[in-house]
């Protein structure tokens, strides 16, 4: 069903119909020796995760569920801003196949207005001084006409915004392109300095109010974008700008989801 849809980094597609989670079953063969470049994806997920160890409500066939087993020659540190390059590629892959804008609320969701349309969730091996492989887990909402309670009020599909089926096909092989394209860019340094210009044009959250969340309690600041790091700059009340990392804090909109 997608074997023609590969190109660039992604050389294989290994396909379920059903599996607990793409990045689960992406793991396992990353520690049975699988090459590079191998997209797992599945038409249903039973156990779909988000950040944090939240639920990623996957179980129909209108989405598209799909994890990328790669293995970079980078530090591990460098690897969280794998999740932003894929951002971009999904970003671009929604514009290109369905003329739609998305834009980034960072570090990990596409949103399309104020509603998420797709989530990443970037998982790794590594040794201290080097990277064993990296699973990049994408989920995207395609042709959902409705959603759970608990989450339609922040959730849309590529179909509620577009009026028209997708075919997930195109989107798999439109996204293998634009990850291929920024993973390029983004090997060449090992991080976003050549991207993030690009990046905090998509960048929703850029100059807008965003409530700062970590152990020590609860900061209100202004985002600005993200520097070479991947790091968010936020300004605060008092003025100081400093560099948030996606592990360490919760970054949340004032107003509605993003």
């Amino acid at each position: 069903m997608y074997d023609g849809c590969v190109s660039g980094i992604v050389s294989d597609v290994i396909h379920f119909t059903e599996t607990d989670s793409t990045n689960n079953q992406a793991k396992c063969y990353g520690l049975q020796g699988v090459s590079q470049g191998t997209l797992f994806i599945a038409d249903r997920q039973t156990a779909g995760r988000g950040r944090r160890g939240r639920t990623w409500i996957s179980g129909d066939a209108d989405g598209l569920w799909m994890s990328l087993l790669i293995k970079p020659d980078i530090k591990p540190e460098c690897a969280s801003m794998l999740t932003l390059v894929t951002a971009m590629a999904v970003a671009e892959t929604i514009r290109k196949v369905t003329g739609i804008s998305g834009l980034i609320k960072w570090p990990n969701d596409i949103v399309i207005g104020d509603r998420k349309v797709c989530g990443i969730l970037t998982e790794m091996s590594a040794k201290p001084e080097a990277v064993d492989y990296i699973v990049i887990g994408v989920g995207i909402n395609v042709n959902s006409k409705e959603f759970h309670e608990s989450v339609k009020d922040m959730a849309t599909s590529l179909y509620m915004c577009c009026g028209r089926e997708v075919k997930k096909e195109d989107l798999v092989k439109t996204f293998c392109e634009e990850f291929t394209a920024y993973y390029e860019k983004f090997v060449v340094t090992c991080d976003m300095s050549e991207l993030a210009d690009e990046y905090n044009k998509l960048l929703v959250n850029a100059g807008r109010p965003v409530s700062v969340e970590s152990p020590a309690g609860k900061r209100v600041g202004k985002a600005l974008g993200i520097d070479v790091t991947g790091a968010l700059l936020v300004e605060f009340e008092e003025g100081t700008v400093e560099s948030i990392t996606a592990g360490e804090v919760s970054v949340r909109g004032l107003y509605g989801y993003v």
